[in-house]
């Protein structure tokens, strides 16, 4: 059955989104629409917000009144997610589990296991990455069923083309992760698609067929993200292919933990010294009181610039913490000494990011960036992690070698502050001038309408493009890719079996398309560990889906390979009867899918096409 509607998803570190569109109306009648979420803001209080706070609250027995947590589809819920999770966590953090998004990415914990809220009382129960994942999913898709007039089965959610976004620099693992977070959460029909790609997209739905005249072949666009919990950098090359304009990622920058919570934490630390230095004490409740109220206040502040200052109240707990109301104020020199000077400083290009030096002993949690200057970590990315970054030779660099982008795309809700944007592009423009190229101007400075959503409506308006009703940007595999398949032979000893190579992504497949190998069954070994043998190569473009070489001289060179164990139940070293089908994803992973001869089995290999390494 064909989807209905086609729904973008931004899961954010901070604040996710959702926007749709019809899939079945006429192009002028199929607008995305940024979705409205219905949410708790206070016990007893349900509101609609164009964003979903990625908070989630356990409640305790005695933590709210009985009834006060209903929604409109569920009476009783054991969690609390959304604006009043946040408000709630801020007061007893050991029951709020914040940035489930980053723990998905951090390889140095069980991201399967319940681990969150991070070092909470044992009496509390916990979640692991996943199922928070999931659970945020879960509440989106229910909102979604819960819709006027989607009451019917083949309006659900579940039966709909989802486009769900991840940073560029998730790994592999945390983006198998997010699809299973996905399917928990019981959606069927789910795509991944990219952040900066997203974001690049939401500026094209928001130029029609203007953007010809922004972007052209050469061109290279910085994508600066900095939301609300990590800042992600990101390089894409505009160039040309057969006459079609093509995008292509070629170098992403590390997932760097900072972003507005960071900021919004510093602004409090300050009102903590002053308020500590008048004799009051601001205890950890005080603090994320504190902080909080800091981030509002700094939001009010940066949209209305002639403001000076914004009040501050703190509520007291008794005489043993503060013994009463005290006030104080966010002024607007706070948010130029503190936000602008600290975190986006004016640096050289040579000024990289500070490296914390290491305590023997230290708290096990998330790698929060040790230094807060965003510029410098720009610097970083645009200098050393550019230049190592195998997809980016023959992009644009200065005299020192430093990538130097033509055009930059805000993206981020901490980038809505025009101050902000305006530090960012006057710094990158001083090393531009300083590396032989001409400052960027109002021209090249792609500003999204709308950075709060611009990532889900992104990701919808990709929905539209796959089906025709777009803007495509395209990107084709750039080598031909095979698979190592064992020969046939006697045993020779001292010597391997030949090994032939099969062609499964020709020169040019496109990212989203799928091949099935025609006529031809393969042997594949289960239930103990077997290696996969992967090749490509640059120069042979002529090669077909399916093509079987058994002599290729130098043309075609060998990949890292794959070590597997694939399973099936009471099956050890036994060789199964399949065939193959393969998939160029968005995210620019083979998959190779093995499937049984009946069809009652189904296996997959995959392999990161765009870095040549496995996965």
């Amino acid at each position: 059955m064909a989807a209905k509607y086609i729904v973008g998803i931004d899961l954010g570190t901070t604040n996710s989104a959702m926007a749709s569109c019809d899939a079945t109306a006429v192009d002028e009648e199929s607008r995305i629409e940024v979705c409205g979420i219905p949410q708790l803001v206070n016990p007893n209080e349900v509101a609609e917000r164009t964003l979903l706070p990625s908070f989630l609250y356990i409640p305790g027995d005695f933590d709210f009144p009985k009834g006060s947590l209903a929604l409109p589809w569920e009476p009783e819920p054991k969690l609390v997610i959304g604006e009043l999770a946040r408000k709630r966590g801020a007061e007893s953090p050991n029951r709020l589990v914040a940035s489930a998004k980053s723990w998905l990415s951090y390889a140095a914990v069980d991201r399967t296991a319940p681990i969150l809220p991070w070092q909470a009382p044992e009496e509390v129960p916990k979640l692991s990455p996943v199922e928070a994942s999931s659970q945020f999913l879960q509440y989106l898709r229910t909102v979604w069923d819960s819709g006027e007039g989607r009451d019917q089965p083949e309006r659900a959610l579940a039966e709909q083309d989802v486009l769900l976004t991840v940073p560029a620099s998730f790994d592999e693992e945390a983006r198998e992760l997010t699809r299973r977070a996905a399917e928990q959460a019981g959606y069927h029909h789910v795509t991944l698609l990219e952040e900066p790609q997203a974001a690049f997209y939401a500026w094209l739905e928001s130029q029609g067929d203007a953007w010809r005249r922004r972007i052209k072949v050469g061109d290279l666009v910085l994508v600066c993200d900095v939301g609300g919990g990590t800042t992600d950098l990101s390089l894409i090359m505009v160039s040309d292919e057969n006459g079609e304009l093509t995008l292509k990622r070629v170098a992403v920058g590390d997932h760097i933990l900072l972003g507005g919570d960071n900021m919004d934490l510093a602004l409090a630390r300050i009102l903590q010294q002053r308020l500590e230095a008048s004799g009051n004490r601001i205890d950890t409740w005080s603090l994320h009181s504190l902080w909080h109220q800091c981030r509002i206040a700094k939001e009010k502040l940066f949209e209305s610039p002639r403001t000076q200052n914004r009040p501050i109240t703190l509520l007291g707990k008794g005489t043993k913490l503060i013994g009463g109301t005290i006030k104080t104020e966010l002024a607007r020199e706070d948010l130029n000494q503190i936000l602008i000077e600290g975190f986006f400083p004016k640096v050289a290009s040579g000024e990289l990011p500070a490296r914390q030096r290491r305590v023997g002993f230290q708290e096990l949690g998330l790698p929060y960036a040790a230094d807060p200057a965003v510029t410098k970590h720009l610097a970083r990315f645009l200098s050393e992690q550019v230049r190592n970054s195998p997809e980016a030779a023959g992009i644009r660099r200065g005299r020192s070698g430093l990538a130097c982008p033509t055009h930059i795309l805000f993206n981020g809700g901490v980038m809505k502050a025009a101050v902000l944007r305006d530090r960012v592009v006057e710094v990158l423009n001083s090393w531009l001038r300083q590396e032989g190229f001409d400052a960027l101007g109002a021209e090249q400075i792609l500003e999204a309408p709308d950075l709060e959503h611009a990532v889900a409506r992104g990701a919808a308006y990709y929905g539209k493009a796959r089906g025709g009703r777009g803007v495509r940007i395209r990107s084709g595999a750039s080598r031909t890719y095979y698979i190592g398949i064992e020969s046939a032979m006697p045993a020779v000893p001292g010597m391997e079996a030949p090994l032939k190579a099969l062609c499964v992504v020709p020169f040019g497949m496109e990212e989203g398309a799928e091949a099935t190998i025609p006529n031809r069954e393969f042997g594949l070994i289960v239930g103990e560990p077997a290696e996969f043998r992967f090749l490509s190569s640059s120069v042979r473009k002529q090669d077909q889906v399916g093509s079987l070489l058994e002599d290729w001289g130098t043309d075609i060179e060998e990949l890292s390979p794959l070590e597997v164990t694939l399973k099936l139940d009471g099956q050890q070293g036994t060789v199964v009867p399949v065939r193959l089908e393969t998939r160029v994803t968005e995210l620019g992973t083979l998959e190779v899918w093995c499937v049984s001869r009946n069809d009652t089995q189904r296996w997959k290999l995959e392999l990161n096409i765009r870095e040549k390494t496995t996965q």
